[in-house]
């Protein structure tokens, strides 16, 4: 991946309009990106995935302002490190998968912070919904030329309190702070 998308990204911003094309529909590439997560489990990590199931992405790069994305991840198919984890993870006191299907993510705001921007949005979990701040990064493939924004690759990076959304099992032997990686592969639609 190329960090000259990020910053010819961030040009565009602060250039305003006229610098890109106006709002442009993104689709997701499911097998291409994941959701990821870690915690502490003692002096361990236990580290798992969600499955990403859609993702609308309206990027603009003349107006940052005018992003918008929406996330919808499958609890059922949720993963984890140790295999006994995972029937925790599902079960009625982390995720709730059978009661809670889905977490979702929706921007409410998208800010320039540096060579990087901060994506603000509602996230809920277990039915609960808290605002939550994701560090973005954008990465155009590898010998792709420096306006061609029609494939993209996005790295989100947060953190979470589970308890905050009544994920609060085994916290005697589970860390409370959740750290997630997502990165998304995704092409324009047209």
């Amino acid at each position: 991946m190329r960090r000259p998308a990020l910053i010819a990204f961030l040009v565009a911003i602060a250039l305003g309009p006229g610098a890109q094309a106006a709002t442009v529909a993104y689709a997701l590439d499911p097998a291409a990106s994941t959701v990821a997560f870690e915690t502490d489990f003692g002096s361990d990590l236990i580290t798992g995935s969600i499955p990403l199931l859609v993702a609308n992405l309206n990027l603009d790069f003349d107006n940052v302002r005018n992003c918008t994305i929406a996330v919808e991840l499958d609890t059922a198919g949720a993963q984890a490190s140790f295999p006994f984890a995972v029937q925790a993870l599902k079960g009625p006191k982390v995720l709730d998968a059978k009661a809670y299907p889905r977490i979702t993510f929706t921007s409410t705001s998208i800010q320039r912070a540096g060579e990087a921007a901060d994506v603000t949005g509602n996230l809920t979990i277990r039915g609960v919904t808290k605002p939550v701040t994701l560090r973005a990064e954008i990465f155009r493939p590898k010998g792709s030329a420096a306006d061609d924004f029609s494939r993209l690759t996005v790295r989100l990076t947060g953190r979470v309190n589970r308890s905050a959304f009544g994920a609060t099992g085994w916290n005697d032997m589970v860390g409370d702070e959740v750290r997630i990686i997502i990165t998304a592969r995704i092409d324009a639609k047209g």
